[in-house]
């Protein structure tokens, strides 16, 4: 799945040698586009939630676009994918790189990725590219009954971890993945 998005289109002309390796690059403005292995785990746990397995993912957030090149994983397996990047400058390079795809079911918001995306809310899947001490509240009560949250989050000793929650009819229900490394969540816009 991951490999049938072609990753070099999203990165730097300078990096394009680099582009199938297993590793994290920089893509501008500090941040960086995951590792390949990283972005099929995370699709696949969101694929994995109750409501997916029924009858595939309807609506997903993107928490940071970056360079676009999830979102274009995401559009693979989604109905419909709602990306938010709060860095203009990554927001446009995104638009730039995802254009040639012609994906009508992308749509890419500048805005705060803390605050999510009510507008498209109620989401099967959210998926966060960027890590915090908590799970914001806001993604948690766009999440459907069925639907399931991937981020990393902040763990002991200054580490990060993948959290999963899902929404299940009786409430949340939380697990704790393996370390991870991803950039800080920030608020705002920049």
């Amino acid at each position: 799945l991951v490999g049938s998005v072609e990753r070099h289109r999203f990165v730097d002309t300078a990096l394009v040698n680099q582009a199938y390796e297993d590793t994290s690059l920089p893509i501008g403005l500090g941040q960086t586009i995951s590792k390949p292995s990283i972005v099929a785990r995370m699709t696949e746990l969101l694929l994995g939630a109750e409501g997916a397995r029924a009858g595939g993912l309807g609506r997903v957030l993107e928490i940071g676009t970056g360079c676009g090149y999830q979102a274009a994983v995401l559009a693979r397996v989604a109905r419909e994918v709602y990306t938010i990047e709060r860095l203009r400058a990554l927001h446009e390079k995104a638009r730039d790189n995802l254009r040639p795809w012609r994906l009508a079911t992308v749509h890419l918001i500048l805005g705060d990725g803390m605050v999510g995306y009510a507008k498209g809310a109620p989401y099967a899947a959210i998926i966060a590219a960027a890590g915090g001490e908590t799970i914001p509240d806001a993604w948690v009560q766009q999440l459907a009954v069925g639907g399931r949250l991937v981020a990393p989050m902040a763990a002991a000793g200054g580490r990060q971890v993948l959290v999963v929650i899902d929404r299940t009819p009786h409430g949340l229900q939380q697990s704790t993945l393996e370390a991870v490394h991803f950039v800080p969540l920030k608020s705002g816009i920049a």
